[in-house]
C-alpha cells in the first residue's frame, strides 16, 4: 500500500533512477563528443547509438527471463554491475568494434534495469496514485539526464575522468535499491506481442511511435556531433543537450492536459508539421548562440512529447486486457526506430555535411504528418461508409404497407389526426437522415436546408386540431 505521498514511499527507487540516469546521460554525451574530437567518421558515431538501442530491444526478452528466475533485486544488481564494468572498458581500449560490443551489452543491461524499476512501481502502486508515481518517476530520469549534462561540463577536455564518475554512479545506484525495505515485488510474466495486429487496430499511434524513436536515437547519437562541428567547446555543447532535455521535461504536464481536452491525433499532427518546418529551419539557417538554443529548447517541446501522446493515444483504443501486450508492442516499436535513426541519419551527415542530422529528422517529421493525414482520413471515410450502411439496414421499405402508418388509416378504430401526426413525425425523421453520416466533432450538427424542424411540425399539427 502507497502512503499519501506516494513519491515516499517509493524514495529508494527513485535515488536509484537518479544515479543511474546521470550515468547515462553523460555516458552517451561524452562518447559522441569523444569521438568527434578525434575526428571520427559521422558513421561511427550513429552505429554507436543503433547498437545501444539493439540492445535496449535485446534486452526486453532476456530482462524478463533473468528477472523471473533470480527476482527484482539480484537481476538489477548484476546488470548494474556488468554496465558499470563496460563504462570503464572505454577507458582501456579505443577501439571502435570493441565499444560497439560494450553499447550492445549497456543497452541489454539499461533494459533490465528499466524493466526492475518499472515493473517494481507499477506492482505496489494503487490505481488512484500510479500517474502520479510514475510522473515523479519521469521528473527524476530528466532531471538524472540534466545532471549528468552538467557534470560532464565540468570536464571540457573530457579525458578519464567522466569515465570514473559514471561508473561510480553506475555501481552506487545499487545501493538505494540493495537497501530498501519494501516488499520484494512477484516475478515478471512474459507479454505477449502482437504487432501486426496492433498496426492494424492503432496505426497513427504506432507511427508515431517509430517516428519518435528515429529522432531521440538520432538526437542523442549525433545532437554532440553536430553542435561540435558548429565549433561549440564542451560546456556549451553540455548547455545545448541540458536545454533540450530541460524542455522536454517541462512539457511534459502541460502537453499531458492539452492531450485530456483536444484530441490525441490533431496534436500529433500538430507536432509533425511544426517540427518539419522548425528542423528545417535548424538545418538551413546559420543559427548560433541564443537562437540556437530557443530553437532546440522549441525542438525539446515539441519532439519529447510526440511518444508519450501516442502512447496515451494507442493505450485509448485498446480493450484493458491487451494493454500489456500493447507496452511490450510500443517499447519494441520505439528501439527499432532509435537503432535504425542513427545509421541513417549520420550516413546523410558523412555524405552531405552535419546539418543533415536536422534535415533527416525534418524529412521524418514530414512523412509522419503524410501518413498520419492518410491514416484519419481512411479511418473517417470507413466510419462514414459503415455509419451509412447501419442506416441503411434500418430504412423502411417503401412498400411494406403493413409497417408504414398508412395501413392505420384502413383501420377504422384510428383517429385521422393521430395518423397524420405520425406520418408528418416520419417525413420530419426522413428529412434529417439525409444529413450525411461519420461528421467530424468540430462539425456541428445543422438543420435541413427546408427549414423543418420540431417545432414547425408541433405548430402545424396543433393548428389542424384546432380547425378540426
Amino acid at each position: 500500500m502507497t502512503s499519501k505521498h506516494p513519491y515516499r514511499s517509493f524514495t529508494a527507487l527513485f535515488l536509484t533512477t537518479l544515479l543511474m540516469l546521470v550515468a547515462q546521460g553523460s555516458l552517451s554525451t561524452y562518447l559522441g563528443l569523444s569521438l568527434a574530437q578525434q575526428q571520427v567518421d559521422s558513421v561511427w558515431i550513429g552505429a554507436l547509438m543503433s547498437c545501444y538501442y539493439l540492445g535496449l530491444v535485446l534486452g526486453s526478452k532476456l530482462g524478463h527471463k533473468v528477472i523471473a528466475r533470480v527476482g527484482h533485486i539480484r537481476a538489477f544488481v548484476a546488470s548494474a554491475a556488468i554496465v558499470s564494468a563496460c563504462a570503464m572498458t572505454h577507458v582501456l581500449t579505443s577501439q571502435l568494434e570493441i565499444w560497439l560490443v560494450m553499447r550492445v551489452i549497456v543497452g541489454m543491461g539499461m533494459m533490465c534495469q528499466y524493466m526492475v524499476l518499472e515493473s517494481w512501481l507499477n506492482e505496489q502502486t494503487e490505481s488512484s496514485q500510479r500517474g502520479t508515481v510514475f510522473a515523479f518517476y519521469m521528473i527524476t530520469s530528466y532531471l538524472g539526464m540534466i545532471g549528468g549534462q552538467l557534470m560532464l561540463s565540468q570536464f571540457p577536455d573530457l579525458g578519464i575522468a567522466p569515465l570514473l564518475i559514471i561508473s561510480m554512479c553506475y555501481s552506487l545506484c545499487i545501493v538505494p535499491i540493495a537497501l530498501t525495505t519494501r516488499i520484494h515485488p512477484a516475478p515478471l510474466q512474459p507479454a505477449p506481442l502482437k504487432i501486426f495486429v496492433f498496426w492494424k487496430q492503432v496505426p497513427q499511434s504506432l507511427t508515431a511511435i517509430t517516428v519518435a524513436g528515429l529522432m531521440a536515437g538520432s538526437f542523442y547519437g549525433l545532437a554532440p556531433a553536430y553542435a561540435a562541428s558548429k565549433g561549440m567547446p564542451t560546456e556549451e555543447v553540455t548547455l545545448f543537450m541540458s536545454v533540450t532535455i530541460l524542455a522536454g521535461l517541462l512539457a511534459q504536464w502541460p502537453m499531458g492536459k492539452i492531450s485530456d481536452r483536444i484530441p490525441r491525433s490533431r496534436i500529433l499532427r500538430f507536432n509533425a508539421a511544426v517540427l518539419t518546418v522548425l528542423t528545417l529551419l535548424i538545418a538551413l539557417l546559420p543559427l548560433t548562440g541564443i537562437m540556437l538554443l530557443m530553437a532546440t529548447f522549441c525542438y525539446g517541446v515539441l519532439a519529447f512529447t510526440l511518444y508519450p501522446i501516442a502512447s496515451a493515444f494507442a493505450n485509448q483504443n485498446v480493450e484493458q486486457n491487451d494493454r500489456v501486450a500493447l507496452s511490450a508492442t510500443v517499447l519494441l516499436t520505439f528501439g527499432l526506430g532509435a537503432c535504425f535513426g542513427p545509421l541513417l541519419a549520420s550516413a546523410l551527415m558523412q555524405l552531405i555535411g552535419p546539418s543533415m542530422l536536422y534535415a533527416f529528422i525534418s524529412c521524418c517529421a514530414f512523412i509522419l504528418f503524410l501518413r498520419l493525414l492518410r491514416v484519419n482520413y481512411t479511418q473517417k471515410q470507413v466510419k462514414r461508409m459503415m455509419d451509412e450502411q447501419q442506416n441503411a439496414q434500418f430504412k423502411m421499405g417503401s412498400g411494406d404497407l403493413v409497417s408504414s402508418p398508412l395501413a392505420a388509416a384502413l383501420d377504422p378504430r384510428v383517429d385521422e389526426d393521430t395518423v397524420a401526426a405520425q406520418m408528418l413525425d416520419e417525413e420530419f425523421l426522413a428529412t434529417r437522415q439525409q444529413v450525411p453520416a461519420g461528421y467530424d466533432e468540430d462539425v456541428e450538427q445543422q438543420t435541413s436546408d427546408d427549414g423543418f424542424d420540431d417545432s414547425t411540425a408541433a405548430n402545424e399539427t396543433e393548428t389542424r386540431q384546432h380547425n378540426d
